[in-house]
């Protein structure tokens, strides 16, 4: 890893293109993607697409559609394991980019790396198993076949904070389902984006088949959205953009001939339920590694415990003293937090731990944290943890996206899971207990899209756990689930009399 940094290190601020329909194309306005743990260090310098890039996107992916539906499922399958091993041999020097990019250090990295691999393989072998579906009953005296056909030209619309393994996610189950795609991916990490792509070009893909446009979302994100050829968007971001997204898709506009499909993950406020009974070793483990990971910048990300009475108080102490042990600093240096993303989220988490102040008591945090003078700055923060909450304070119903924990005391494992419920999103969350019949009733009553006993809620696994969730957090679409290509497809029935 180290010499992964090293090599990277070389190759930081390099200008790159738009890639549209296999073209290298400049735009007069420029996106500086910085490393967020030194902020005056550039990682990449990107044009900028704008509504004027947005026609010649769709024409490119349009084109390609042509052939890229018709060619085989095993050829486009194929694709992705190819570009699959090559990432796989190349694996270190995309986690350097992602510590250089994003601020994630070794582990949350590779984790990164590893799971965007993943999706390359599991939706290989997903459209694969899709391709073999026919009709479930054949009518007598006919011959009925069901299979799936690809949607169309489409955007993805990727995140920051796994700009590897939810862009390339995305991305490959388009592709592989014979699809084109308009890649957007966030401006905070457009250099990981670029070289996936060059990736998918080693590996052989045609040109327009996902064609790579960094730009603003107010001007070429909408653009593309509401373009009437656009057939789908894959998004994965915050709620409000989400919803954005899915009200300007739904407006028909002139031209258009059906109705744009939106995939939506939105994010979460994710709960910990830890009872009397639990382990309570594994519990602070659990809620460490949930709420401070990557400084609490996953969608999945624990944002509030709820500890029962009986433990209540040994759990606030114990945890005071596990997160007092967590080191910040470069990620490079792979200190266990990094920096968050940008100064204005930076600036959002310090308001709410400043709301956090007068609505809880302060145990560990709460400020920034200063680098070393020698060092070049970065948008550093304390682990942060506020003790005695209430269920409807603002810190703990409103996603902050950032390494602060909400702890929650309550009288029984039923008032637990009220107040795990009583938020408006239903993405993670986890339960530590013993107890089968607490169990049980968290199985059914929990309601979020992916639940753990006795583990932590991050760190969903591709193929064991299908990823996504219920009500504000998204269309749950299960990322890494067998059912998720079918998000990119629709169903096509003939009937043939003998």
């Amino acid at each position: 890893m180290r010499r992964a940094l090293d090599q990277v290190a070389a190759h930081l601020g390099v200008e790159y293109s738009l890639i549209i329909g296999g073209k290298r194309l400049k735009t007069a306005e420029r996106i500086r993607s910085i490393n967020p743990a030194r902020p005056a260090q550039i990682v990449g310098v990107h044009q900028k697409a704008g509504a004027a890039q947005a026609e010649a996107a769709m024409s490119a992916a349009l084109r390609a559609f042509d052939s890229w539906s018709r060619t085989s499922t095993e050829e486009r399958a194929s694709l992705l394991l190819g570009a699959a091993e090559i990432i796989r041999k190349r694996k270190f020097e995309f986690m350097a980019w992602l510590t250089y990019e994003v601020g994630k250090n070794w582990a949350e990295a590779d984790a990164d790396a590893g799971e965007a691999i993943d999706f390359l393989e599991f939706y290989a072998r997903e459209a694969l198993r899709l391709a073999t579906v026919t009709a479930p009953i054949q009518y007598p005296g006919e011959r009925d076949d069901l299979f799936y056909i690809p949607l169309g030209a489409g955007a993805v619309i990727s995140p920051w904070n796994f700009p590897f393994a939810i862009m390339a996610g995305m991305t490959a189950a388009a592709v592989v389902a014979g699809n084109t795609v308009i890649l957007k991916p966030s401006s905070d990490a457009p250099t990981i984006a670029n070289r996936f792509v060059e990736v998918l070009e080693e590996a052989g893909l045609p040109d327009g088949v996902v064609n790579f446009c960094p730009g603003s979302g107010s001007s070429f994100g909408n653009a593309i959205v509401e373009h009437p050829r656009t057939r789908f968007i894959a998004f994965t971001g915050s709620k409000a953009v989400g919803i954005e997204i899915h009200e300007r898709a739904a407006n028909m506009r002139p031209g258009q001939i059906w109705i744009k499909r939106t995939i939506l993950e939105m994010g979460g406020k994710n709960s910990i339920l830890v009872s009397a009974d639990a382990d309570l070793d594994a519990a602070i483990e659990g809620v460490v590694a949930s709420a401070f990971g990557f400084s609490g910048q996953k969608c999945s990300a624990c944002s509030r415990a709820m500890i029962e009475a009986p433990l209540y108080d040994v759990f606030v102490e114990r945890l005071r003293e596990r997160v007092a042990a967590l080191t910040v600093g470069d990620p490079a240096a792979n200190h266990d937090l990094g920096p968050v993303i940008n100064q204005a989220a930076l600036k959002s988490i310090l308001n709410y731990i400043e709301i956090g102040k007068k609505e809880g008591k302060l145990i560990a945090g709460g400020s920034p944290w200063r680098p070393p003078a020698t060092s070049d700055g970065g948008y550093f923060l304390e682990p942060t943890i506020f003790a005695d909450v209430a269920p409807n304070a603002v810190i703990a119903q409103e996603e902050i996206f950032g390494p602060v924990l909400a702890l929650i005391k309550v009288a029984s494992f039923e008032e637990g899971l009220r107040v795990a419920n009583n938020t408006e999103y239903g993405l993670t969350g986890s339960l530590y207990t013993s107890d089968p019949v607490k169990k049980a009733a968290a199985r059914s009553a929990f309601h979020v899209g992916n639940l753990y006993f006795n583990r932590k809620c991050t760190g969903a696994m591709v193929g064991a756990h299908p990823f996504g969730g219920f009500n504000m957090s998204g269309t749950d679409s299960k990322a890494g689930g067998p059912d998720y290509l079918y998000l990119f497809t629709q169903a096509k029935s003939v009937g043939e009399k003998l």
